[in-house]
């Protein structure tokens, strides 16, 4: 049984409130996390505070060497953090490995691409006037993430964040409270300074003390109804946010696809982190005259994924990550099922499972717009499958909801991706690829899948605020519409 602290100041603390963590695939007690209220978050804020100026100072390479040192703190944990991972969110091992891979890469990346990207910009104006940028840290970031990357999306907050200067407070999710906990850790060990990280376990009254305290931004990752909320309870302290949101991301097959990797694509994509992937393929629209055989190749490999505890090296798909996910799941199935929809397969859960959140992969057909699978986010192991007959339909069918997060495409014709990429409603494109990410390139959505960006250059940007700075070097003192006029 772990015992969860808080870390407030370079120092880990405990607190009277608590809560459990759970093992999704045995729903048993894994440990005992602080529930951090309006006091402890208030001294977390203000250990950001304190300790905001001397890490504001510290020279950008010292900053990038620490990070260099968080890269390699990662590696150095590999298997007691995947592990974590796994116990505490479900996912298989193999996906609690790539998911450290991808941190540890993206953290390096930052690391030693970052600085370029905080330096400022000459303006040319005229020949007795230079003007130059500045980009300058915000203040203190409160960092609120999920539970579905609970590794990796912190980290994609924490290392532009603090690379540019920033302090912060972070508040991971309550589902996966000690794997932030672990983040900590790992930041104390690389020689980050007192109260330049900080993290507070909690739940979401924990989450709304922190949008509510002396903090300068707040970086979300999560549904878009919390986000609005955020955005709501930022307003009247006009904290700068950054939100990213939920996702029901098209998957379109045209007739001249390479169907064979568009099918393993959609499995990958679909299934993944038992479908709990903002970018996952909710919504696959494919071609009329290959969807027969497309449904067929997916239905059959679907059915021979291996559902189980994700600590065995056997499994494919682990539970989902709460009983209240998977009620949730069942609900939005049952839905479609009363509205027409036919299961292809899977759409229960397994009997020989019973122990744990586990949730077979379901595939569905006879789809239309009213159903809940396609007008809400569907954050589990189903996909939904619908036909269409030229590339208009396709584009109103991918467009046809409040989210837009990202888009794959699948064909041969470059004319076909012009086109659908310029027409498509969302913020990433993929092209015969699925759900990959790299640190180099801006992670982003628009609509209801939220506003700002990550990673790139533009991820670092979000963390700064931009100043001009003007130098007259004139031999002219005086203007000649300032006063008095004439002179």
């Amino acid at each position: 049984m772990l015992e969860g602290k808080l870390l407030i100041g370079g120092k880990w603390t405990s607190c009277e409130s608590k809560f459990e963590s759970l093992n999704p695939a045995t729903g048993e007690v894994f440990g005992r996390a602080c529930l951090a209220g309006k006091k402890e978050v208030a001294e977390a804020v203000e250990a950001a505070r304190l300790a905001f100026p001397d890490w504001k100072k510290t020279d950008i390479s010292e900053r990038a060497r620490i990070f260099n040192r968080i890269g390699d703190e990662l590696l150095k944990r590999k298997q007691e953090l995947k592990t974590l991972i796994t116990t505490e969110m479900g996912r298989p091992l193999f996906e609690s490995d790539i998911e450290l891979l991808l941190t540890y890469e993206m953290v390096k990346y930052f690391a030693n691409e970052g600085k370029k990207y905080l330096e400022g910009d000459a303006i040319p104006i005229k020949s007795d006037t230079f003007s130059f940028t500045r980009y300058e840290p915000v203040g203190v970031v409160g960092i609120i993430k999920p539970w579905n990357y609970p590794l990796l999306l912190p980290f994609w907050a924490i290392a532009p964040a603090l690379l540019a200067g920033n302090t912060a407070v972070l508040k991971p999710s309550d589902l996966t409270p000690f794997v932030g906990i672990e983040i900590g850790k790992i930041c104390q060990a690389a020689g980050i300074p007192d109260g330049v990280i900080n993290v507070v376990t909690g739940d979401g009254s924990t989450g709304e003390c922190l949008v509510g305290s002396n903090i300068d931004m707040v970086s979300f990752t999560g549904s878009a109804e919390t986000g609005k909320n955020i955005m709501k309870n930022s307003a009247e302290k006009l904290h700068r946010i950054s939100l990213e949101l939920g996702g029901s991301d098209a998957f379109i097959v045209f007739k001249d696809a390479d169907i064979e990797e568009a099918i393993n694509g959609a499995v990958w994509g679909r299934f993944m982190n038992a479908g709990q992937v903002c970018v996952s393929p909710k919504r696959i629209f494919v071609e009329s005259g290959i969807a027969d055989s497309f449904i067929e190749g997916f239905v059959s490999r679907a059915k021979r994924l291996v559902i189980g505890n994700g600590l065995d090296p056997g499994t494919d798909i682990g539970p989902v990550v709460s009983m209240e996910q998977r009620e949730k799941l069942k609900l939005q199935v049952e839905d479609a099922v009363m509205k027409g929809a036919v299961i292809e397969c899977g759409g229960k859960i397994p009997p020989a499972l019973q122990d744990g959140f586990y949730y077979e992969p379901t595939i569905l057909t006879k789809i239309t717009p009213e159903m809940k699978v396609m007008c809400e986010e569907v954050f589990g192991p189903v996909a939904v499958i619908s036909v269409f007959d030229n590339m208009d339909e396709a584009v109103a069918l991918a467009n046809g909801t409040v989210y837009g997060l990202g888009a794959s495409v699948w064909t041969k014709n470059l004319d076909i991706v012009m086109r659908m990429s310029s027409q498509l409603e969302c913020g990433m494109v993929w092209v015969n690829e699925v759900c990959t990410l790299h640190p180099e390139c801006p992670w982003c959505g628009i609509k209801h899948s939220g506003m700002g960006k990550d990673l790139s250059r533009y991820g670092v940007r979000e963390f700064v605020s931009v100043k001009h700075v003007n130098i007259n070097f004139g031999k002219g003192k005086t203007r000649g519409w300032w006063f008095p006029y004439g002179n």
